[in-house]
């Protein structure tokens, strides 16, 4: 059984699903790699550095497509049947998933990998957002017409930038991390009080506003949606909180549902001109209401991003990371170079989305309306 490294076809996209580094991880375990020419140059990465590893180069993309087994990051519709391990966006994009299905392949989602302390080497979210917290705030720091750090010189005193972090998850605690490290004064708000103690640790200032927020974690630690009336009151206590800082990075996020809208206009005209906005949920429509995902806008002087693949901007670290995550996927799919396919074990059922021409993912299949089926087959 072999598993092919491809060059990602989506517009933009440098990582990489595999690197050379855990070729030889596969190897062992009785997986054959072979290599699409070229496919890690974006991420840096060469043919030969593959090649010592010990994959295999094909002699073209169709070729190499031939593999009982296709790592990508994003998800395209294969050719036959094979197993497709990769990124689908099946909670946000539910009909796409229900359509690549009808391919015959075996296709595993890397999002729905289950929040457990086993599953945490291939959980691909946390990873990207990791990097994508990063990247923000440096993204921020070069459009802020000033420095991030207090700097006292010989021409008078530079005041430290104030940083905001709306919604502490992987990518929110990234960014705090980040911002401290420059030298900002760091405030961050999540709705989920548990988040107090990360935010302290990393040396900023939790936001407490007077909320109701006893319902407000939901499975797996991710923030619970709430009705229209909290979000309502939210973001009237959240306008003069976002109107003191220079820059407001927002990170909030409800897996598969519209992103909950956090920064009013009002808020964005209260800020001072040269403020910086990273909206980081603006593939699900912002947390800032002037976001345009994958687009620059400047509202009352203030500078708004709504950049939606910042991990492919570090595509060497990022493909690490990813290949680190499906390597660790492998070896739990595969023993001794054979597909074990446990529907008893979490991992391997929760991410299971396609097999045999039908969506076999009952949480997928909820989404669309579909009926349960009986068993995964």
């Amino acid at each position: 059984m072999k598993v092919a490294i491809v060059k990602e076809t989506f517009p933009g996209e440098r990582r990489v699903a595999l690197v050379p580094a855990d070729v030889a991880k596969l190897t062992k375990n009785g997986l054959g790699v072979v290599l699409e020419p070229g496919a890690g140059l974006a991420a840096g990465l060469t043919d030969a550095a593959y090649l010592q590893k010990g994959a295999e180069l094909a002699s073209s993309r169709e070729a190499a497509l031939g593999a009982e087994i296709i790592a990508q990051i994003r998800c395209s519709k294969p050719r036959g049947a094979p197993i497709v391990i990769g990124m689908c966006d099946p909670l946000g994009e539910p009909q796409a998933a229900a359509d690549l299905a009808t391919s015959g392949a075996t296709l595993f989602a890397l999002e729905l990998i289950p929040r457990t302390t086993r599953a945490q080497a291939m959980d691909v979210l946390s990873s990207m957002a990791t990097l994508a917290g990063y990247r923000a705030v440096l993204l921020a720091a070069l459009e802020l017409p000033k420095i991030f750090p207090l700097m006292m010189t010989a021409a008078g005193t530079l005041t430290a930038a104030r940083v905001l972090i709306l919604g502490v998850g992987v990518a929110g605690l990234s960014a705090i991390a980040t911002a401290k490290r420059l030298g900002a004064v760091v405030r961050a708000y999540d709705v989920r009080p548990a988040c107090r103690e990360q935010v302290e640790s990393l040396g900023a200032k939790f936001v407490e506003l007077p909320l109701d927020t006893a319902k407000a974690e939901g499975a797996g630690g991710y923030a619970q949606a709430q009705d229209e009336a909290f979000y309502q009151r939210q973001r009237e206590l959240l306008g003069n909180v976002v109107a003191e800082n220079d820059v407001v990075i927002t990170t909030a996020a409800i897996p598969g549902k519209q992103s909950p809208l956090l920064v009013i206009a009002e808020a964005v005209a209260k800020m001072q001109p040269g403020s910086v906005i990273v909206d980081l949920a603006a593939e699900r429509g912002g947390n800032c209401a002037l976001t345009k995902a994958d687009q620059r806008v400047n509202a009352h002087g203030v500078t708004i991003l709504g950049p939606t693949n910042l991990a492919s901007e570090v595509p060497l670290h990022a493909s690490q990371m990813f290949s680190a995550n499906v390597t660790a996927f492998l070896l739990n799919l595969v023993k001794k170079g054979e597909l074990i396919l446990n529907l008893e074990d979490p991992i391997i059922r929760d991410t299971l989305l396609a097999r045999g021409g039908q969506l076999v993912n009952p949480r997928i299949r909820d989404l669309l309306g579909m009926p349960k089926l009986e068993t995964a087959l």
